[in-house]
């Protein structure tokens, strides 16, 4: 298994910017973002594949949030603009070593230990 480990994470006003980064020990295909809020199920939020031509978001953060990876650098990024309180979560970094690309969570093999994200209103 492939150690994660997410950075990025805060507290900031609706309406600001956080920008997440994974920085993973070796070499991985699809990666993806997933958030879990307090009492509820952790949820896909973002995913892309080795290339990083193929990307999926929840409809939710479609249009504010973009995933991007440096493959060099074993990173995966999320970009979170326009957050809302309802964005407030532990976010989850994921990777899974199949070249097909899921939104489940029972398809990642590896996990990170979680960046908490808390926007005020």
């Amino acid at each position: 298994q492939v150690q994660l480990v997410e950075s990025g994470g805060g507290l900031v006003q609706a309406g600001g910017s956080l920008r997440l980064s994974c920085a993973a020990s070796g070499r991985t295909f699809t990666m993806g973002w997933f958030r879990q809020a307090p009492g509820k199920e952790r949820e896909f939020v973002a995913v892309i594949n080795w290339s990083g031509d193929d990307t999926y978001y929840v409809d939710s953060v479609k249009g504010r949030f973009t995933i991007s990876r440096d493959n060099a650098k074993n990173t995966v990024y999320l970009q979170m603009n326009s957050l809302k309180p309802e964005d407030t979560a532990v976010y989850y970094c994921a990777a899974r070593f199949g070249v097909v690309v899921t939104t489940r969570v029972a398809d990642f093999g590896s996990w990170g230990q979680g960046t908490q994200v808390t926007v005020s209103s």
